[in-house]
């Protein structure tokens, strides 16, 4: 689908905007294609405003001084977030920065025009808090499991979740992907990867990461 308004209609808010409102919005609204690797969004960037990912993933992050990123969650398809709206959603004080995993479709509802419809509709508002906050819980959920979870455990988890997720055992990820999408260094990653090798849970070869034993990943994740 080409039309903007049929993913507008998908947000919660929508059926509770007037006639008035949806042209508006509908006016203010565009979908971008994002090649695999593009900025979406930064401290650097103006304010994006409400994004919704049609097809895709796009990956949020924080990045250190030292240039180290940490991922604090992802979106798919049918997600919307309102971390690149910040400067419509005045409690968001922490620096993101948004970037698409995979060549991605976005619906963009500029930030001038998000800002309007939120303070002009409760329902609307409703919503952006509620993203805010669910996006909140994420990110704190994150860095529960990078500051309290064993390693192998994450690392296992990841590589569960990403076969479900992409309906294949064989990953095809690198180390360094890896030790991107769970917050570590590449050589920590390598070793626990040997590690599970040698247990017999995966199989490992030039970029690719074979999941041979999920049973026995689920036992790690369960430790």
């Amino acid at each position: 689908m080409s039309d903007p308004a049929a993913y507008l209609e998908r947000l919660p808010f929508w059926e509770h905007l007037d006639a008035g409102e949806r042209a508006f919005a509908l006016r203010n609204t565009g979908l971008r294609r994002a090649a695999k690797g593009s900025l979406i969004y930064s401290r650097d960037c103006a304010c994006v405003g409400l994004v919704y990912v049609v097809s895709g993933a796009v990956r949020v992050y924080s990045l250190s001084p030292e240039g180290r990123e940490i991922t604090l969650l992802r979106l798919g398809e049918g997600e919307p977030c309102v971390l690149s709206a910040a400067c419509v959603v005045d409690r968001i004080s922490f620096d993101t920065h948004m970037e698409t995993e995979t060549d991605s479709v976005l619906l963009v509802l500029n930030a001038e025009a998000f800002r309007t419809i939120t303070d002009g509709n409760i329902y609307a508002r409703c919503f952006m808090y509620e993203q805010a906050a669910q996006s909140f819980s994420t990110v704190m959920r994150t860095m529960e499991s990078i500051l309290f979870d064993r390693f192998d455990s994450r690392l296992a988890g990841f590589l569960l979740e990403e076969a479900e997720r992409t309906g294949s055992n064989a990953l095809r990820l690198t180390q360094s992907m890896v030790a991107e999408k769970v917050n570590s260094a590449r050589e920590v990653v390598a070793r626990q990867l040997k590690s599970f090798a040698k247990q017999g849970f995966v199989k490992t070869e030039r970029g690719i990461i074979t999941v041979a034993d999920a049973e026995g990943l689920r036992g790690i994740v369960r430790k």
